[in-house]
């Protein structure tokens, strides 16, 4: 009896089913946890810089306008 719960043990320790997709969501986790951290590192200088797109591009519009 001892001997058949030994062996189903170890039978789970040498499955490797299902070990791929714990892979993939460990790197998953990896990359999100990677882009919150540049998000929170950069967030600030990000804005400015699509905050002064958007000034040009509204730049640009008002002087397209005037040309018409």
């Amino acid at each position: 009896m001892f001997a058949k719960l030994f062996a189903k043990i170890c039978s789970y320790s040498h499955d490797t089913d299902g070990a791929t997709a714990i892979e993939y969501g460990l790197i998953a986790g990896g990359i999100s946890l990677a882009i919150v951290a540049a998000v929170f590192a950069f967030g600030d200088s990000l804005q400015a810089v699509f905050q002064t797109i958007a000034q040009a591009m509204g730049n640009a519009q008002g002087r397209v306008e005037l040309v018409q």
